[in-house]
């Protein structure tokens, strides 16, 4: 197992260096001049040549990329062109709101879309089976930004049980300490705090963990219909063990594999894609930042928004990847 890890470790290097090389390069291929567009038609050239020399636009592209690598090794994503503040210590507030957003999304997705789709296996041909399916279809194919408003509409507006927008209550704010809110309340010992926080936390998370509920819940549903006529379950149930041990404790672990596979790629996909739901439910998150730096050219936020969800998603497979060797023991990689 620690050969299994270091080789995954060391695959890790090379691509991370070829996602860095890929979002700068993307950054440097967008036609028109950087200075130009960041200071407007009226500026004088010398104001442009001024931001190119502070930007290092006019060195060359290969001695543009050294410097970057090398700030990067050095914790050093730059500064932002719009606030003039240090990037990485900016972005750190936006980026623990998106991931308290996506673990709540994939608690709700993973919990309710995993046992959906385990009992339509285990109840096949039931009413159960055919609502839950029908669900999930309606599930993966209602667009968030439609389901966000309804809730907003249902939910806070009509029954006011739920909080509409933010993330906390902007008269008693949690005092940040490690930005993610929950966690910060409690620390600060406030649990009304907390039930605030996880107030404002179940509609946007369900908005945005609706799709991937409704996908886990179909993949998790094929993956237990093809184990569950194997030898070893029907051994297992001669045995005379009961039907709830024979499914979440046989057949359940041999058909993770690929519902493992589709919970790290909706994680990641959550973590760049969940522009809409911040937007609806002015949620402080990464995808809103980056999409006002993307409104105001801020090209260093850009680029270091990307490269940091770019390797977040890395992050997440290798997880995913290490989990196949811990649930199924013959995956080795030569």
């Amino acid at each position: 197992m620690n050969s299994y890890i270091v080789k995954r470790l060391a695959i890790l290097i090379p691509v991370l260096l070829g996602m860095t090389l890929i979002v700068f390069s993307i950054i440097h291929a967008i036609p028109g001049d950087p200075a130009e567009t960041i200071l407007g038609d009226k500026a004088t050239e010398q104001s442009k040549q001024a931001l190119r020399e502070q930007l290092g636009l006019n060195k060359p592209w290969l001695q543009q990329y050294g410097t970057y690598l090398g700030e990067l090794a050095q914790g050093d994503l730059g500064d932002s062109i719009r606030t003039k503040q240090p990037i990485a210590r900016e972005m750190v507030p936006y980026l623990a709101a998106t991931l308290e957003l996506t673990v709540a999304s994939m608690f709700f997705a993973v919990v309710v879309g995993m046992n959906a789709g385990i009992v339509s296996a285990w109840k096949r041909n039931s009413w159960f089976d055919y609502v839950s399916m029908v669900i999930a279809l309606v599930g993966v194919s209602m667009p968030i930004f439609w389901l966000g408003l309804m809730e907003q509409w249902i939910f806070a507006n009509k029954l006011h049980w739920l909080p509409s927008i933010g993330r906390m209550n902007s008269r008693d704010p949690v005092e940040a300490v490690t930005h993610l809110a929950v966690i910060d309340a409690f620390i600060g010992g406030r649990m009304d705090q907390v039930w605030t926080v996880i107030k404002h936390l179940i509609l946007p998370s369900i908005a945005l963990g609706t799709i991937p509920m409704a996908v886990i819940a179909r993949i998790t549903r094929s993956s237990m219909l093809e184990v569950m006529d194997a030898d070893y379950i029907r051994t297992a149930r001669a045995k005379g063990l009961a039907s709830f041990q024979v499914v979440y404790k046989h057949a359940l672990k041999n058909a993770a594999i690929p519902v493992l596979t589709v919970i790290g790629l909706q994680t990641g996909s959550l973590l760049g894609g969940a522009v809409l739901t911040e937007t609806i439910f002015a949620w402080p998150g990464i995808g809103r930042y980056i999409f006002e730096a993307i409104s105001s050219r801020d090209y260093p936020v850009i680029q270091s928004g990307i490269l940091i969800i770019a390797f977040l998603f890395v992050i997440i497979n290798l997880i995913v990847d290490l989990l196949y060797a811990v649930l199924d023991r013959r995956i080795r990689y030569q």
